[in-house]
Formats: C-alpha cells, sequence, structure tokens
C-alpha cells in the first residue's frame, strides 16, 4: 500500500482505501468482503469519484507521480475516464493482491516445507531463485482471460477467432511435464524463473521486477530477524477463482 500511495502521490492518510479497494474490485457478495453488489458498486464509485478529483487537481502540475504525468503527458492526458481508471484499477489489484498473497504464500509453503526455510537461512544467495519459486508455487493470480484473434489448433482442439480463452496460470505453473515435483516448493529448482505467473509477452505484468525486489526484501529481512515463522492451523482462504490468497494467517514468529 506504501508503495502504491509513493507512485500515485496518493495522500498518505487515506493509503488503506488502496487496500480496500483492492479487495473490493474482485469481490462479490459470497467473499464476506462486502454484503451486496449495491455496496460494492457504491464502494467502487467512492474510488472512482477519488481518482477523478486527483486527476483534475494535477491537471497543470510538474509532479513526477503517475497520476500526473497522465493528466499532463501529450499521448495520455486525452484519454477518456474509463481508460484512465482501467489503468489505475489495473495497478490497484496488480500491485496490491499479488504481492501480497505471494508474501503470504511463502510463508505458508516453507511451512509445509521446513527444509526450505533451513536452506535459504543457511545460504541467502538463494533468495532471488526461492522468490521465484515462491511466485510459481503460489500462483496468486489463478488465470486471465483473452480473446482469439485468429483461428488456431492446440493439442487436437481448435480455437475459433473470437473464442474467449481462460489461461490457467495455476495449471501451467504445476505441469509435471515442464516441473518435476510441481507440488513441491523448491527454492533450488533450477527453472523456477520458467513459470508463468506473470503473463506472457506483451501482456506480461509490468511490476514483475518489483514484486520480486519486494519479496527479495521480506525474506532478507526475515531471515535477519527470525529463526524461524510458524504456521498455527490451517489458513483461511479468499473465496475467489481468480486470486489466490489467504484471508487469515496465524503464525509464530522465533527470535
Amino acid at each position: 500500500t506504501m508503495m502504491l500511495a509513493t507512485l500515485f502521490d496518493f495522500p498518505f492518510e487515506d493509503r488503506r482505501k488502496l487496500t480496500r479497494w483492492s479487495d473490493v474490485t474482485t469481490a462479490g457478495p459470497e467473499t464476506g468482503i462486502v454484503e451486496s453488489e449495491e455496496q460494492r458498486r457504491a464502494e467502487l464509485m467512492e474510488c472512482v469519484e477519488y481518482f477523478m478529483g486527483l486527476w483534475h487537481q494535477r491537471i497543470g502540475g510538474s509532479g513526477h507521480d503517475l497520476i500526473t504525468m497522465l493528466a499532463n503527458g501529450e499521448n495520455t492526458r486525452d484519454m477518456d475516464a474509463t481508460e484512465y481508471l482501467g489503468n489505475l484499477l489495473l495497478l490497484i489489484v496488480g500491485g496490491n493482491d499479488t504481492t501480497r498473497n505471494s508474501m503470504s504464500g511463502s510463508i505458508y509453503g516453507s511451512h509445509l516445507f521446513p527444509e526450505q526455510w533451513d536452506k535459504v537461512k543457511a545460504n541467502r544467495d538463494l533468495i532471488p531463485n526461492a522468490v521465484a519459486e515462491i511466485i510459481r508455487w503460489q500462483t496468486p493470480l489463478a488465470y486471465m482471460r483473452r480473446t482469439a484473434l485468429e483461428d488456431v489448433e492446440m493439442h487436437g482442439k481448435t480455437i475459433k477467432k473470437g473464442d474467449k480463452v481462460a489461461m490457467w496460470y495455476v495449471s501451467g505453473n504445476r505441469d509435471e511435464r515442464k516441473f518435476e515435483n510441481p507440488d513441491v516448493l523448491d527454492f533450488e529448482r533450477k527453472n523456477a524463473r520458467n513459470h508463468i505467473s506473470f503473463g506472457f509477452g506483451i501482456h506480461r505484468c509490468f511490476g514483475n521486477r518489483l514484486a520480486e525486489l519486494q519479496l527479495q526484501i521480506l525474506w532478507d529481512e526475515m531471515l535477519k530477524r527470525f529463526s524461524r515463522v510458524e504456521v498455527i492451523g490451517e489458513p483461511s482462504r479468499n473465496i475467489s477463482s481468480f486470486v489466490k490468497g489467504y484471508t487469515k494467517m496465524n503464525v509464530i514468529v522465533r527470535d
């Protein structure tokens, strides 16, 4: 949240609104995050009004935050409100849910596979590869949908132009043809960086390096400060086919 607030030059005292709007964006009444679709729409309207206010405030400004650059950039200042808000919501969800749930997933994974904590504790040089493996194993966004632009044959199946295709990243990241023992978290996995959690090609997540850096810093600091982080009981997961994350995870931190 602090990183997003910095990126947007968002009022620091309101920064937690970003987390709430991120949760609400992908939530339905069944998740418990909102009680009704009406509540969800009302909260998202607050988000819309807030960001439109920042846009108008920053027109003619000289700041280096993203909103000022969008409001004044030659190629972006004439974008319509829907495009502007769509870009910001993409950043809010992509910059919050994914990293947050990968962080939580890394704790849960190292609890299920405690030998991995010992490996990286003994050799900090493993942290970058451990982060890649965490992102593969957790796969914070389960899938994305695309529209086929032309007919294509794939594995004996025909995808026709215009078909809506769900790309299950979580399935690809656990494909035993690509990853040996894919359900195992292995910080020494040689091809951990071959995961598809960040997408591919022109749709590849442009915040991927930032996400990796945040996870690397988290693990470096945890290993400096703690001998172990243990998960107590089974964590509660969010109700979503799209976002793979947690709503509650109790831990004990050992000095």
